[in-house]
């Protein structure tokens, strides 16, 4: 376990020192971005698969979406209680350097100045973030996955003017007990029609979220080669279809 951990923090690093000059050439409103990790059972991040999937879903994360001063990175955990959930907050500090009257010399050097300070910045976070990737949920809470339970997190981030941008690092496997939730383990939907006419109905319940339009992507664990059984496609498009209903701008699957 403690051998895994070792290696994929040198993974980071290396990932991190490698991508540290891969900055911004023009700012503008700062990025507000949203990771969601499944802590239940369903999802194993030992697997060594899963484990490096994810480690570079976040590099990349993390190299894409903190460029300037005032970009926001939080964490949240998926299960029983998502919407509480949250494990990580960080700002972006690094600020880049007004050179608009500089020489082109004094301009260059503070734009090196600016990605070595904005490389170190986008390491610690990286490595924060892993921190929480790696954390184990052995308690209770890890017996439900309420999915639905992120969109009020999601309206917070929206009703911030910011650009939002959603990752799920997750299954997908909605699964709360009650007569008005959906159990996709004990009840997963046949087909995508059958996921869309779900996703539709839902969404009417949903409508209450103001998500705006953020981007969504969904990061799944599973091998190319998984079975249909273990990833249901049909799942997949019951989100398209509710996040789609909801407003959201655009939804991936990685």
């Amino acid at each position: 376990m403690k051998s895994n951990l070792v290696l994929l923090v040198v993974l980071l690093i290396v990932c991190a020192c490698s991508s540290s000059t891969d900055t911004a050439t023009q700012t503008g409103t700062p990025t507000y971005t949203l990771i969601f990790i499944d802590k239940t059972r369903s999802v194993n991040v030992n697997k060594a698969f899963v484990a490096q999937k994810y480690q570079q879903a976040i590099n990349d994360i993390v190299d894409q979406n903190i460029q300037q001063k005032g970009d926001q990175l939080d964490v949240y955990f998926i299960h029983e209680n998502t919407s509480k959930a949250r494990a990580l907050n960080v700002t972006a500090q690094t600020e880049r350097e007004d050179v608009s009257s500089a020489s082109p010399t004094d301009r260059e050097a503070a734009e090196t100045e600016f990605g070595l300070l904005l490389g170190r910045e986008r390491t610690r976070i990286k490595q924060q973030v892993l921190q929480q990737l790696m954390a184990q949920n052995s308690g209770a809470s890890n017996q439900e996955t309420d999915i639905w339970a992120s969109l009020p997190v999601i309206q917070k981030a929206n009703e911030t003017g910011l650009s939002v941008k959603v990752y799920y690092l997750s299954d997908m496997i909605e699964s709360v007990k009650g007569s008005d939730r959906r159990d996709f383990q004990k009840v997963p939907p046949r087909d995508n029609a059958q996921a869309e006419e779900w996703a539709k109905a839902d969404a009417e319940k949903l409508k209450r979220y103001t998500i705006g339009s953020p981007a969504i992507t969904l990061i799944l664990p599973f091998e190319p080669n998984a079975s249909v059984r273990e990833n249901n496609p049909a799942v997949t498009q019951y989100w398209q279809t509710l996040f789609a209903e909801l407003g959201a701008g655009n939804v991936s699957e990685d």
